[in-house]
């Protein structure tokens, strides 16, 4: 599985402050991402794989959705968590 317990724990650990919190918005953006660089990926190889597809547009908007709520919430940390994760936008 290329999501386990222990690569969970390290993103949040990284990027939410302690591994048990798991309800930052960081952590949850940072999760987001790994888990759409790897449906990327998949779909890649995969090009007609449509049930996958829309996973990945969900989840995209849900990390837009988040970022979007972090980007009026505090924008130095919008812009830090941005900065870190290489996002575009």
């Amino acid at each position: 599985m290329y999501l386990d317990a222990e690569k969970k724990k390290e993103i949040f650990k990284k990027h939410g402050g302690s591994d048990t919190n798991t309800g930052s918005t960081e952590g949850q953006i940072a999760l987001f991402t790994y888990r759409i660089s790897h449906l990327t990926e998949h779909l890649k190889k995969n090009r007609k794989d449509y049930g996958t597809q829309r996973a990945l547009q969900l989840m995209v908007g849900k990390r837009r959705s988040l970022l979007d709520y972090l980007k009026n919430k505090d924008i130095e940390r919008y812009r830090a968590i941005v900065k870190e994760l290489g996002l575009r936008r």
